[in-house]
Protein backbone atom coordinates (compact mmCIF):
# COMPACT_ATOMS: atom_id res chain seq x y z
CA UNK A 1 0.00 0.00 0.00
CA UNK A 2 1.29 3.34 -0.91
CA UNK A 3 2.05 6.34 1.60
CA UNK A 4 0.13 9.06 1.71
CA UNK A 5 1.59 13.13 2.59
CA UNK A 6 -0.30 15.63 4.23
CA UNK A 7 0.73 19.19 4.42
CA UNK A 8 -1.06 21.04 6.70
CA UNK A 9 -2.15 20.16 10.58
CA UNK A 10 -5.67 21.96 10.00
CA UNK A 11 -9.50 20.63 9.62
CA UNK A 12 -8.78 19.16 6.04
CA UNK A 13 -5.70 17.77 6.56
CA UNK A 14 -6.72 16.12 9.95
CA UNK A 15 -10.20 14.85 8.24
CA UNK A 16 -8.32 13.48 5.28
CA UNK A 17 -6.01 11.17 7.50
CA UNK A 18 -8.84 10.38 9.57
CA UNK A 19 -11.18 9.35 7.11
CA UNK A 20 -8.11 7.21 5.66
CA UNK A 21 -7.84 5.19 8.49
CA UNK A 22 -12.25 4.78 8.17
CA UNK A 23 -11.82 3.85 3.99
CA UNK A 24 -9.28 1.16 5.11
CA UNK A 25 -5.67 2.44 3.61
CA UNK A 26 -2.93 0.55 5.50
CA UNK A 27 0.04 2.48 4.17
CA UNK A 28 2.09 4.97 5.79
CA UNK A 29 0.40 8.26 6.70
CA UNK A 30 1.75 11.40 7.87
CA UNK A 31 0.83 15.05 8.75
CA UNK A 32 2.92 17.64 8.78
CA UNK A 33 1.69 20.54 10.40
CA UNK A 34 3.60 24.04 10.79
CA UNK A 35 1.89 24.83 13.91
CA UNK A 36 3.31 23.81 17.62
CA UNK A 37 -0.01 21.78 18.26
CA UNK A 38 -2.21 18.78 17.11
CA UNK A 39 -5.15 20.18 14.62
CA UNK A 40 -8.00 21.66 16.62
CA UNK A 41 -10.87 23.60 15.66
CA UNK A 42 -10.56 27.21 14.55
CA UNK A 43 -14.36 28.65 14.26
CA UNK A 44 -14.74 28.33 17.88
CA UNK A 45 -11.51 31.13 18.21
CA UNK A 46 -13.20 34.58 17.46
CA UNK A 47 -15.82 33.03 20.11
CA UNK A 48 -16.06 30.57 22.76
CA UNK A 49 -12.06 30.67 22.75
CA UNK A 50 -11.54 34.17 22.85
CA UNK A 51 -14.15 34.58 25.54
CA UNK A 52 -12.42 32.14 28.09
CA UNK A 53 -15.96 29.39 27.43
CA UNK A 54 -13.60 26.89 25.88
CA UNK A 55 -9.68 25.46 26.61
CA UNK A 56 -7.42 24.04 24.65
CA UNK A 57 -8.08 20.58 25.39
CA UNK A 58 -11.89 21.44 23.80
CA UNK A 59 -10.57 22.93 21.15
CA UNK A 60 -8.52 20.28 19.63
CA UNK A 61 -9.67 17.72 17.38
CA UNK A 62 -8.48 14.77 18.96
CA UNK A 63 -6.11 14.12 21.94
CA UNK A 64 -2.61 13.02 20.99
CA UNK A 65 -2.88 9.70 21.41
CA UNK A 66 -5.65 9.69 18.74
CA UNK A 67 -2.87 9.27 16.41
CA UNK A 68 -0.46 6.44 17.38
CA UNK A 69 -3.31 4.69 17.47
CA UNK A 70 -4.26 4.75 14.23
CA UNK A 71 -1.01 4.66 12.76
CA UNK A 72 -1.09 8.65 11.45
CA UNK A 73 2.49 10.30 12.27
CA UNK A 74 1.55 13.43 12.99
CA UNK A 75 4.81 16.19 12.89
CA UNK A 76 4.32 19.82 14.41
CA UNK A 77 6.25 22.37 14.15
CA UNK A 78 7.38 21.53 11.04
CA UNK A 79 6.99 23.96 7.77
CA UNK A 80 7.41 22.80 4.35
CA UNK A 81 10.00 24.76 2.06
CA UNK A 82 9.47 22.80 -1.40
CA UNK A 83 7.78 20.20 -3.44
CA UNK A 84 9.42 18.38 -6.07
CA UNK A 85 7.40 16.50 -8.33
CA UNK A 86 9.93 15.11 -10.22
CA UNK A 87 10.94 13.42 -7.50
CA UNK A 88 8.28 13.04 -5.71
CA UNK A 89 9.31 14.72 -2.48
CA UNK A 90 8.70 17.40 -0.10
CA UNK A 91 11.83 19.23 1.61
CA UNK A 92 12.04 20.96 4.89
CA UNK A 93 14.00 22.24 7.35
CA UNK A 94 15.31 18.77 8.45
CA UNK A 95 15.45 16.93 5.48
CA UNK A 96 13.64 15.24 2.46
CA UNK A 97 10.49 13.41 2.56
CA UNK A 98 9.00 10.92 -0.17
CA UNK A 99 5.81 10.46 -0.95
CA UNK A 100 3.23 8.50 -3.24
CA UNK A 101 -0.06 10.38 -3.01
CA UNK A 102 0.80 13.97 -1.44
CA UNK A 103 -2.46 16.32 -0.25
CA UNK A 104 -2.01 20.04 -0.17
CA UNK A 105 -4.53 21.12 2.75
CA UNK A 106 -2.46 24.14 3.79
CA UNK A 107 -5.17 26.67 4.42
CA UNK A 108 -5.26 30.33 4.09
CA UNK A 109 -3.33 33.06 6.32
CA UNK A 110 -4.69 36.39 7.44
CA UNK A 111 -4.89 39.41 5.10
CA UNK A 112 -2.47 42.02 7.38
CA UNK A 113 -2.73 45.58 7.10
CA UNK A 114 0.27 46.73 5.60
CA UNK A 115 3.06 47.68 7.44
CA UNK A 116 3.69 51.42 6.57
CA UNK A 117 0.30 52.17 7.60
CA UNK A 118 0.94 50.44 11.18
CA UNK A 119 -0.24 46.92 10.67
CA UNK A 120 2.55 45.16 12.39
CA UNK A 121 2.42 47.71 15.69
CA UNK A 122 2.46 46.38 19.17
CA UNK A 123 -1.43 45.99 20.06
CA UNK A 124 -2.52 45.01 16.47
CA UNK A 125 -3.83 41.33 16.18
CA UNK A 126 -5.11 38.58 13.88
CA UNK A 127 -7.58 36.35 14.17
CA UNK A 128 -6.58 32.97 13.19
CA UNK A 129 -4.70 31.00 15.37
CA UNK A 130 -4.63 29.94 19.19
CA UNK A 131 -1.47 31.99 18.85
CA UNK A 132 -3.26 34.87 17.92
CA UNK A 133 -6.13 34.45 20.19
CA UNK A 134 -4.05 33.97 23.00
CA UNK A 135 -1.81 36.78 22.76
CA UNK A 136 -5.13 39.04 22.34
CA UNK A 137 -6.36 37.28 25.50
CA UNK A 138 -3.39 38.76 27.29
CA UNK A 139 -3.98 41.97 26.63
CA UNK A 140 -8.02 41.98 27.20
CA UNK A 141 -7.68 43.14 30.65
CA UNK A 142 -6.10 46.02 30.22
CA UNK A 143 -8.28 46.65 27.05
CA UNK A 144 -11.31 49.64 27.67
CA UNK A 145 -11.20 50.56 23.99
CA UNK A 146 -10.99 48.11 20.93
CA UNK A 147 -11.35 48.57 17.38
CA UNK A 148 -12.00 46.28 14.96
CA UNK A 149 -10.91 46.43 10.94
CA UNK A 150 -13.52 44.69 9.10
CA UNK A 151 -17.24 44.16 9.36
CA UNK A 152 -17.28 40.44 8.20
CA UNK A 153 -18.14 37.50 10.26
CA UNK A 154 -15.01 37.27 11.97
CA UNK A 155 -14.97 40.88 13.22
CA UNK A 156 -18.04 41.13 13.96
CA UNK A 157 -17.62 37.72 15.87
CA UNK A 158 -14.75 39.29 17.63
CA UNK A 159 -16.46 42.49 18.53
CA UNK A 160 -19.96 40.49 19.86
CA UNK A 161 -17.67 38.54 22.07
CA UNK A 162 -15.26 41.95 23.30
CA UNK A 163 -18.94 43.78 24.15
CA UNK A 164 -19.66 41.16 26.35
CA UNK A 165 -16.35 41.27 28.00
CA UNK A 166 -17.07 45.33 28.72
CA UNK A 167 -14.92 46.55 26.62
CA UNK A 168 -15.72 49.48 24.40
CA UNK A 169 -15.92 48.51 20.66
CA UNK A 170 -15.76 50.21 17.26
CA UNK A 171 -16.17 48.36 13.58
CA UNK A 172 -14.58 49.97 10.86
CA UNK A 173 -16.06 48.59 7.33
CA UNK A 174 -14.71 50.08 4.57
CA UNK A 175 -17.35 48.78 2.03
CA UNK A 176 -20.35 50.90 2.51
CA UNK A 177 -22.43 47.71 4.75
CA UNK A 178 -21.00 45.25 6.79
CA UNK A 179 -21.12 42.34 5.47
CA UNK A 180 -21.40 43.27 2.33
CA UNK A 181 -19.33 40.51 0.63
CA UNK A 182 -20.94 37.77 2.06
CA UNK A 183 -24.75 38.91 2.29
CA UNK A 184 -27.72 40.94 1.40
CA UNK A 185 -28.47 44.09 2.54
CA UNK A 186 -31.43 42.88 4.93
CA UNK A 187 -28.79 40.68 6.26
CA UNK A 188 -26.56 43.57 6.98
CA UNK A 189 -29.16 45.60 8.47
CA UNK A 190 -30.27 42.96 10.86
CA UNK A 191 -26.86 42.23 12.59
CA UNK A 192 -25.81 46.17 12.48
CA UNK A 193 -28.88 47.00 14.55
CA UNK A 194 -27.98 43.97 16.78
CA UNK A 195 -24.64 45.35 17.19
CA UNK A 196 -26.13 48.66 17.90
CA UNK A 197 -28.61 47.68 20.40
CA UNK A 198 -25.25 46.19 22.16
CA UNK A 199 -23.41 49.29 22.31
CA UNK A 200 -21.38 48.61 19.64
CA UNK A 201 -20.50 51.52 17.37
CA UNK A 202 -20.21 50.69 13.52
CA UNK A 203 -18.64 52.94 10.91
CA UNK A 204 -19.12 51.89 7.47
CA UNK A 205 -17.68 53.41 4.30
CA UNK A 206 -14.70 53.83 6.91
CA UNK A 207 -11.07 53.59 5.53
CA UNK A 208 -8.50 53.61 7.77
CA UNK A 209 -5.36 55.70 6.64
CA UNK A 210 -3.16 54.93 9.21
CA UNK A 211 -2.96 53.00 12.98
CA UNK A 212 -1.56 55.71 15.04
CA UNK A 213 1.71 54.77 17.03
CA UNK A 214 2.35 56.45 20.41
CA UNK A 215 5.51 54.77 22.60
CA UNK A 216 5.87 51.85 20.24
CA UNK A 217 2.16 50.61 20.12
CA UNK A 218 -0.95 51.38 18.62
CA UNK A 219 -3.12 54.25 20.71
CA UNK A 220 -5.61 55.41 17.61
CA UNK A 221 -6.91 54.83 14.33
CA UNK A 222 -6.83 57.24 12.01
CA UNK A 223 -9.47 57.12 8.85
CA UNK A 224 -8.79 58.57 5.20
CA UNK A 225 -11.65 61.75 5.76
CA UNK A 226 -9.25 62.91 9.09
CA UNK A 227 -11.21 61.17 11.90
CA UNK A 228 -9.45 60.32 14.82
CA UNK A 229 -10.40 57.55 17.14
CA UNK A 230 -8.32 56.41 20.11
CA UNK A 231 -7.63 52.91 21.48
CA UNK A 232 -5.99 50.36 23.61
CA UNK A 233 -5.88 47.55 20.84
CA UNK A 234 -6.85 46.75 17.76
CA UNK A 235 -8.37 43.35 15.82
CA UNK A 236 -7.99 43.15 11.82
CA UNK A 237 -10.69 41.07 10.02
CA UNK A 238 -10.66 42.06 6.72
CA UNK A 239 -10.35 38.41 4.97
CA UNK A 240 -8.00 35.73 4.52
CA UNK A 241 -5.92 34.29 1.26
CA UNK A 242 -5.23 31.08 0.18
CA UNK A 243 -1.87 29.49 0.74
CA UNK A 244 -0.53 28.53 -2.62
CA UNK A 245 3.51 29.62 -2.08
CA UNK A 246 4.41 25.70 -2.31
CA UNK A 247 1.87 25.06 -5.29
CA UNK A 248 2.80 27.73 -7.48
CA UNK A 249 6.33 27.01 -6.79
CA UNK A 250 6.28 23.37 -7.57
CA UNK A 251 4.32 24.29 -10.78
CA UNK A 252 0.99 23.14 -9.45
CA UNK A 253 -1.98 25.33 -11.47
CA UNK A 254 -3.15 27.53 -9.13
CA UNK A 255 -6.72 29.73 -9.72
CA UNK A 256 -7.72 31.43 -6.39
CA UNK A 257 -6.21 28.81 -4.51
CA UNK A 258 -5.24 25.43 -5.59
CA UNK A 259 -7.27 24.54 -8.79
CA UNK A 260 -8.64 20.40 -8.47
CA UNK A 261 -10.50 19.12 -11.39
CA UNK A 262 -14.22 17.88 -10.18
CA UNK A 263 -12.15 14.71 -8.28
CA UNK A 264 -10.10 17.02 -5.84
CA UNK A 265 -7.12 16.45 -8.25
CA UNK A 266 -4.46 19.51 -8.81
CA UNK A 267 -2.38 19.79 -12.04
CA UNK A 268 -0.36 17.23 -11.21
CA UNK A 269 -0.96 13.58 -10.49
CA UNK A 270 -0.83 11.84 -7.29
CA UNK A 271 -0.95 15.38 -5.71
CA UNK A 272 -4.55 16.70 -4.17
CA UNK A 273 -5.97 19.52 -2.90
CA UNK A 274 -8.61 20.45 0.19
CA UNK A 275 -9.70 22.93 2.30
CA UNK A 276 -9.27 26.52 2.42
CA UNK A 277 -6.73 26.45 0.09
CA UNK A 278 -8.10 24.58 -3.05
CA UNK A 279 -10.94 25.77 -5.36
CA UNK A 280 -12.64 23.29 -7.50
CA UNK A 281 -15.77 24.01 -10.55
CA UNK A 282 -18.87 24.65 -9.16
CA UNK A 283 -22.32 25.02 -11.45
CA UNK A 284 -20.29 26.53 -13.90
CA UNK A 285 -17.78 28.11 -12.24
CA UNK A 286 -14.58 27.72 -10.22
CA UNK A 287 -15.23 28.71 -6.32
CA UNK A 288 -13.36 28.37 -2.60
CA UNK A 289 -15.12 27.94 0.20
CA UNK A 290 -14.09 28.64 3.53
CA UNK A 291 -16.08 27.05 5.71
CA UNK A 292 -15.22 23.59 8.04
CA UNK A 293 -18.02 21.76 6.44
CA UNK A 294 -16.44 22.10 2.91
CA UNK A 295 -12.99 21.26 4.23
CA UNK A 296 -14.50 17.58 5.70
CA UNK A 297 -16.29 17.23 2.75
CA UNK A 298 -13.29 17.56 0.16
CA UNK A 299 -11.13 15.46 2.58
CA UNK A 300 -13.77 12.83 2.24
CA UNK A 301 -13.51 12.82 -1.34
CA UNK A 302 -10.11 12.80 -1.36
CA UNK A 303 -9.58 9.73 0.81
CA UNK A 304 -12.01 8.70 -0.92
CA UNK A 305 -10.36 8.89 -4.31
CA UNK A 306 -6.88 7.61 -2.66
CA UNK A 307 -8.51 4.72 -1.82
CA UNK A 308 -9.22 4.39 -5.68
CA UNK A 309 -13.06 5.47 -6.40
CA UNK A 310 -13.56 7.90 -9.19
CA UNK A 311 -16.18 10.09 -7.25
CA UNK A 312 -16.70 13.89 -7.98
CA UNK A 313 -16.83 16.35 -5.58
CA UNK A 314 -20.35 17.94 -5.27
CA UNK A 315 -20.41 20.42 -2.48
CA UNK A 316 -23.22 21.00 -0.46
CA UNK A 317 -22.23 25.04 0.90
CA UNK A 318 -23.50 26.00 4.16
CA UNK A 319 -21.95 28.17 7.16
CA UNK A 320 -22.54 29.36 10.61
CA UNK A 321 -21.99 32.60 12.77
CA UNK A 322 -22.73 33.17 16.30
CA UNK A 323 -22.55 36.29 17.70
CA UNK A 324 -24.43 37.28 20.90
CA UNK A 325 -27.47 35.35 21.17
CA UNK A 326 -27.92 34.80 17.61
CA UNK A 327 -26.90 31.95 15.30
CA UNK A 328 -27.13 32.46 11.95
CA UNK A 329 -26.65 29.60 9.77
CA UNK A 330 -26.67 29.85 5.94
CA UNK A 331 -27.70 27.54 3.46
CA UNK A 332 -26.03 27.46 -0.73
CA UNK A 333 -24.58 30.50 -2.20
CA UNK A 334 -25.76 33.50 -2.95
CA UNK A 335 -23.85 33.96 -6.03
CA UNK A 336 -26.10 36.15 -8.51
CA UNK A 337 -28.89 36.79 -6.73
CA UNK A 338 -31.68 39.68 -7.53
CA UNK A 339 -34.29 39.64 -5.15
CA UNK A 340 -34.67 38.74 -1.23
CA UNK A 341 -38.01 36.99 0.19
CA UNK A 342 -38.04 37.59 4.08
CA UNK A 343 -39.69 34.96 6.00
CA UNK A 344 -41.08 36.08 9.56
CA UNK A 345 -42.40 33.46 11.31
CA UNK A 346 -43.49 33.43 15.03
CA UNK A 347 -40.49 35.70 15.54
CA UNK A 348 -38.14 33.61 13.54
CA UNK A 349 -36.26 35.50 10.73
CA UNK A 350 -34.99 34.40 7.49
CA UNK A 351 -33.35 36.20 4.03
CA UNK A 352 -34.26 33.56 1.06
CA UNK A 353 -32.39 34.47 -2.18
CA UNK A 354 -33.62 34.06 -5.53
CA UNK A 355 -31.72 34.10 -9.07
CA UNK A 356 -34.75 34.58 -11.40
CA UNK A 357 -36.70 31.44 -10.09
CA UNK A 358 -33.93 29.29 -8.97
CA UNK A 359 -33.53 29.33 -5.10
CA UNK A 360 -29.46 29.92 -3.95
CA UNK A 361 -29.30 30.73 -0.64
CA UNK A 362 -31.05 31.19 2.74
CA UNK A 363 -29.93 32.97 6.10
CA UNK A 364 -31.74 31.58 9.18
CA UNK A 365 -31.05 33.87 12.51
CA UNK A 366 -32.19 31.64 14.85
CA UNK A 367 -33.98 29.51 12.71
CA UNK A 368 -32.69 26.23 12.71
CA UNK A 369 -36.16 24.90 10.90
CA UNK A 370 -35.87 27.47 7.90
CA UNK A 371 -32.02 26.60 7.34
CA UNK A 372 -32.67 23.27 6.92
CA UNK A 373 -35.61 23.20 4.77
CA UNK A 374 -34.11 25.56 2.59
CA UNK A 375 -31.08 23.29 2.72
CA UNK A 376 -33.51 20.25 1.74
CA UNK A 377 -34.59 22.36 -0.94
CA UNK A 378 -31.40 23.95 -2.54
CA UNK A 379 -30.24 20.67 -2.85
CA UNK A 380 -33.23 19.33 -4.63
CA UNK A 381 -33.08 21.76 -6.67
CA UNK A 382 -37.05 22.88 -5.84
CA UNK A 383 -37.77 26.41 -5.23
CA UNK A 384 -40.78 27.76 -3.68
CA UNK A 385 -41.90 31.08 -5.37
CA UNK A 386 -41.32 34.17 -3.49
CA UNK A 387 -44.56 35.24 -1.85
CA UNK A 388 -44.99 31.46 -0.43
CA UNK A 389 -41.74 31.92 1.66
CA UNK A 390 -42.76 35.56 2.83
CA UNK A 391 -46.29 33.77 3.64
CA UNK A 392 -46.14 32.63 7.16
CA UNK A 393 -49.00 30.52 7.61
CA UNK A 394 -47.43 28.38 4.99
CA UNK A 395 -45.90 25.22 6.28
CA UNK A 396 -42.53 25.06 4.09
CA UNK A 397 -41.93 21.66 5.14
CA UNK A 398 -45.10 20.89 2.60
CA UNK A 399 -42.71 22.20 -0.14
CA UNK A 400 -40.48 19.06 -0.39
CA UNK A 401 -43.26 16.13 -0.97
Amino acid sequence: MKNVVIIGGGQAGFSTASLLREQGFEGEIRILGAEPLPPYQRPPLSKAYLAGDMDLDRLTLRPETFYPQQGIELVVSTVVTRIDVTSRRIETATGRLAFDHLVLATGASPIRLPKDIGGLLDGVFQVRSVADIDALKAQVPSTRRLAVVGGGYIGLEAAAVASKLGIEVQVFEASERILQRVACKETSDFFRQLHSDRGVEIFEGAKVAELVERSGRVRAVKLEDGRLFETDAVIVGIGIRPETTLAEAAGIAVDNGIAVDAFCRTSVQGIWAAGDCASFPFEGARVRLESVPNAIDMAGNVARNIMGHREAYRAKPWFWSDQYDVKLQIAGLNRGYDRIAVRLDRGKLSHWYYAGERLVAVDAMNDPRSFLLGRQLIERGHAPKPHEVADPDLDLKALLA
